[in-house]
């Protein structure tokens, strides 16, 4: 069983929920069951265990949002891992709704598994009765009333919030709870519109931060605080302020049947006002901050990449975060998804999960147990800078050669550079050693305790006689992939171990970024009345904040010059998100926000070609665009801005309409 959110470990699990919960293989039904067997609604919130137990079984009906690659023992919950530019597997299938999505396989009588609505709907009930009971309990103190009614609040909205990123406008009940043997008819509505979601789940995450602590004990820090609240509205106002959902006539004939639009038809600047300030009340905690590890010195040359010279002198003389003098860039970012780094030790992370199901069998060398079959793109992997700052489009053509550099390199301790490795692979920004998995890198994958010789410190190779090579199946199709959630001692053998990760579905990156993009978008001032804070489009904030993503990550500022124009501003911020969420389940919702999904996902996918042996060195580093597989052969239609209603669902409530285009 893979474990959910809010589904403790060990003696906490014990204390709280008892063995029964504890040995069950499913997830919210087996509580749901255990309650309603043993007591009665009633009962349940006159006790101060039985209400926790309820709301823990209401949190746990929530998908696990790292699960959006999928495997072989368990579908993806969402299609947005595979359903970007960001990386493509082999398999078209339930699996892999992302890979469906993409090659236009996906029909609302067939959702390859996605279909959050019933749950997350029964969900929002549960929340509703929470809200509507808990005052009943006088067991509680006045500090857990508090928490656990901030909690219901945060689980309502956060439902609302996770229907309406996935399927646009979506019907907003009463607060009331349904009576158990209410009518279909009664329950049935309509959608509301955009806006008004968009509302009623900052106004339930308000009252949701109002509520909740500010901190939390590590036994409890996977629940909501303060914090995880206001980044939910943070990022809501942040979408709702983008050109998909704020002006955007596409949707002109998409109407309510009192004749509002789903989606307003009038762009409204203010909206990214509302999301600067919502951002900016997020810094204001001082709470948070970026991660990151002391720059290692050591006497045997292993220590942190010298930083390279650039037009920033900054970046190499002063401390973190106006410089990087005093840090290792890689791993700072690396050791938010290896494991290396427990959550509490981690002032980055807002909001998270303790137990990630991110699938890395798909990324590791089949020798290591994995099949190496998730493939990044050339045009994603080169996206990402070189160690000086530059475009990679902008290196030299020794730089992109396919020649190898001829002698071996070690940093940060323990990353290793083979002297195989092609020119192409070399000097570029630590997040790309942090990400990417190339031919002839080295995984470690030390915690084997097998008697095999070649099962650690495999030097990978994707040429077709490589050794990374499981299959004619299991096999990498474009010569590279990902390794941002692999440890360095990670090996998925019988006799291997694999680190526990923390899957950050909110970070304080996203704040710093969100920011700024909200900045460079407005027009005005803003004020906002709820919280008293004043944004304007800020240059010398929006130098601050960028460049301490782009300091943490080993790469030269930005300078005000750039800041202060627009457009130059704007293609800087979608691209530091593109390299510093990559595979983080952002790039799915930004192309589809932004509308600039029909050009990016209409490209073709390219790669290296893996059919060249490794005697073909040259030919093996020469770019092609594949589209010999179903997987490869993307097309974009503009129905995919919104995933489907399941027909099931639209087939029990007659007032639902469907989203444009997937009639």
């Amino acid at each position: 069983m893979k474990m959910k959110k809010w589904t403790y470990k060990g003696s906490l699990l014990l204390l709280l929920l008892g063995a029964i919960v504890f040995n069950s293989c499913e997830n919210y039904i087996d509580i749901d069951e255990y309650v309603y067997d043993k007591t009665t609604i009633d009962t349940i919130f006159t006790s101060k265990t039985k209400t926790f137990e309820y709301i823990i079984g209401t949190a746990a009906i929530l998908k696990n949002e790292s699960n959006f690659v999928g495997d072989w023992d368990y579908r993806a919950d969402f299609p947005s891992g595979m359903g970007s530019d960001e990386a493509i597997q082999p398999w078209v299938n339930w699996d892999h709704a992302g890979s469906c999505l993409v090659v236009d396989q996906v029909t609302a009588r067939d959702t390859k598994n996605v279909n959050p609505w019933p749950d997350y709907y029964k969900g929002i009930r549960k929340a509703n009765i929470i809200l509507d009971r808990i005052d009943q309990n006088k067991e509680l103190t006045d500090a857990e009333m508090r928490d656990y009614k901030g909690v219901a609040y945060f689980l309502r909205a956060y439902f609302y919030y996770s229907l309406v990123r996935l399927y646009g406008p979506v019907p907003v009940l009463p607060d009331k709870p349904f009576d158990t043997d209410a009518s279909v008819e009664s329950t049935s509505y309509e959608r509301s519109s955009y806006e008004d979601c968009v509302e009623y789940i900052c106004d339930n995450m308000e009252q949701a931060a109002q509520l909740l602590p500010r901190e939390r004990s590590i036994a409890y820090q996977y629940m909501p605080t303060k914090g995880a609240a206001m980044a939910v509205i943070a990022r809501m106002r942040l979408y709702a302020a983008s050109p998909l959902y704020n002006g955007n006539q596409f949707y002109a004939d998409w109407k309510r049947s009192d004749g509002t639009h789903f989606i307003p038809q009038t762009a409204d600047p203010s909206k990214w006002g509302k999301a600067a300030a919502a951002f900016k009340r997020i810094i204001d905690l001082e709470k948070y901050e970026l991660y990151t590890t002391p720059k290692i010195v050591n006497s045997r040359g292993t220590g942190t990449l010298p930083l390279p010279d650039t037009n920033d002198p900054n970046l190499k003389t002063a401390n973190f975060p106006n410089g990087a003098a005093d840090i290792d860039p890689y791993r700072s970012y690396k050791s938010i998804f290896d494991g290396s780094v427990t959550p509490e030790s981690n002032p980055e992370l807002i909001y998270f999960y303790n137990e990630a199901n991110i699938n890395n069998r798909f990324s590791f060398p089949s020798k290591q147990g994995g099949n190496s079959t998730l493939s990044v793109p050339k045009d994603v992997i080169d996206q990402f800078r070189m160690a000086d700052g530059r475009l990679f489009s902008e290196a030299t053509d020794e730089e992109k050669s396919w020649q190898a550099v001829g002698s071996g390199l070690t940093f940060s301790e323990n990353y290793v550079l083979t002297a195989e490795r092609a020119r192409m692979d070399d000097n570029r920004e630590p997040r790309y050693y942090a990400s990417i998995g190339f031919n002839h890198c080295l995984w470690p994958g030390t915690a084997y305790t097998g008697s095999g010789s070649d099962v650690t410190n495999m030097n990978a190779t994707y040429y077709y006689d490589g050794n990374a090579r499981g299959s004619d199946m299991n096999y990498n199709r474009t010569g590279y992939t990902i390794r941002k959630w692999a440890h360095q001692e990670d090996n998925l053998d019988y006799w291997g171990k694999v680190k526990q990760k923390t899957y950050p579905v909110f970070r304080y990156a996203e704040v710093l970024m969100g920011y700024v993009e909200a900045m460079n978008e407005m027009e005005d001032s803003y004020n906002d009345e709820v919280t008293g804070i004043t944004v304007t489009r800020d240059v010398s904030e929006m130098v601050k904040y960028f460049n301490q993503i782009r300091y943490r990550s080993g790469l030269p500022g930005i300078s005000v010059a750039e800041a202060s124009d627009y457009e130059t501003m704007k293609n800087l911020i979608k691209h530091e998100r593109q390299i510093e969420f990559f595979f983080e389940d952002h790039r799915y919702y930004d192309l589809r926000r932004w509308m600039d999904a029909p050009e990016v996902m209409s490209k073709p996918v390219t790669g290296l070609d893996v059919t060249a042996r490794r005697a073909q060195r040259e030919s093996f580093y020469t770019t092609k665009i594949w589209n010999t597989e179903t997987a490869m052969k993307r097309v974009w239609n503009n129905k995919m801005y919104f995933f489907p209603i399941s027909q099931n669902v639209l087939d029990k409530n007659g007032k639902l309409v469907q989203n444009p285009g997937w009639n």
